[in-house]
């Protein structure tokens, strides 16, 4: 899964990319970059905790920053939307720290909400009317399927004109089969991430939040706050350290933690397990996909030979502290491949290629 991170100049989207990252970035560097963060799940430390396993494995998402958005400079706008063409989801970084030598891009995060929303908006009412422009002065006669994409392209310049996301707007599968080669914007899932200082995060407020959250509510975004500052200072403490300051500030994970777990569930991503002594891995799997489906992804030599699968649940395991008391409890289950896969699944995939 992709996720491209976006934010107007000054916004600190680079920061919170290479928190995610631990890639070095060069703020003013024209080049975008693409990173892989693991998705924070206490669930695998206790799985290796108890097979102690030769390997361990974190379920990841791909991250890439993109320039700043900047609405003055056309071909920065241009280039920024480019790159985020292939992405599954958007992170948008929203500046709300204070810091008299950083000017802001705009005076508070709602107002910078406002422009990258406008922004998105008017990209895609570009991609949609040079489309129905395309189609109507076509000198050859529309086939069917090119007269129904037209009705639809001007039932979404409607939504578009009245300052709307298309995600808002009812389609159905085959209507987005059909815009798909379009990448637009206004349908991707959206994160918001407002980077706040240290005062703020502590108390929880910062100007305009009841309007960012109203946006974000209306919008149906998802949302978090996190401290980019204080980010780079935990992440250069020990274990203990850590979770000291952690515990200081009331909180058990760090933002960064926070934010890979809430993109993965903002695009609608489950993680199953697979364990043993040579390895214990979190999956990425869609929410409602198949037990062959998840043997897919492990490898497709297993979805191509699937007999069964074997599926014990994450808490009858912990609860019982071995797969043997969970088989001799009756609560190992042998599956077909059109089980549906569930969030926290331990699966085995039994097979013959």
């Amino acid at each position: 899964m992709k996720i491209g991170i976006i934010g107007l100049p000054q916004s600190g989207k680079t920061t919170i990319f290479s928190l995610l990252t631990g890639i070095d970035v060069d703020p003013y560097s024209p080049v975008h970059q693409k990173g892989v963060a693991k998705v924070y799940d206490k669930r695998v430390e206790l799985l290796s905790n108890m097979y102690n396993p030769k390997k361990t494995t974190y379920a990841t998402l791909e991250f890439y920053d993109t320039p700043s958005l900047d609405p003055s400079d056309k071909k920065s706008r241009t280039q920024v939307f480019n790159m985020v063409q292939s992405a599954d989801a958007l992170l948008l970084v929203l500046r709300a720290f204070e810091n008299e030598n950083v000017l802001f891009p705009e005076e508070n995060a709602y107002k910078q909400l406002r422009v990258a929303l406008d922004e998105f908006i008017f990209r895609d009412l570009e991609i949609v009317v040079n489309r129905i422009e395309k189609l109507e002065n076509s000198k050859r006669k529309l086939d069917n399927r090119e007269e129904i994409e037209l009705k639809l392209l001007k039932e979404l310049r409607e939504v578009l004109e009245n300052e709307e996301f298309l995600s808002k707007h009812e389609l159905t599968e085959e209507q987005k089969k059909m815009i798909s080669s379009y990448s637009l914007v206004t349908l991707r899932p959206i994160i918001i991430a407002v980077n706040l200082d240290e005062d703020q995060f502590t108390k929880g407020k910062y100007p305009e939040k009841e309007r960012v959250l109203d946006l974000v509510k209306d919008y149906n975004f998802a949302y978090i706050e996190l401290c980019g500052l204080m980010e780079k200072e935990i992440q250069e403490l020990n274990e203990e350290e850590r979770q000291e300051f952690l515990k200081d500030l009331g909180i058990e994970e760090s933002g960064i933690e926070r934010l890979s777990r809430v993109v993965y569930e903002q695009l609608g991503l489950i993680s199953f397990f697979t364990v043993g002594p040579d390895e214990v891995r979190a999956w990425t799997l869609k929410k409602g996909s198949s037990a062959v489906e998840a043997a897919g992804v492990i490898h497709t030599d297993l979805a191509r030979g699937f007999i069964k699968a074997e599926v014990i649940k994450y808490e009858d395991l912990i609860n019982y502290g071995s797969e043997k008391e969970v088989k001799e409890k009756g609560l190992m289950k042998l599956v077909g491949k059109d089980y549906i896969v569930e969030d926290g699944d331990i699966l085995t995939i039994r097979f013959n290629v």
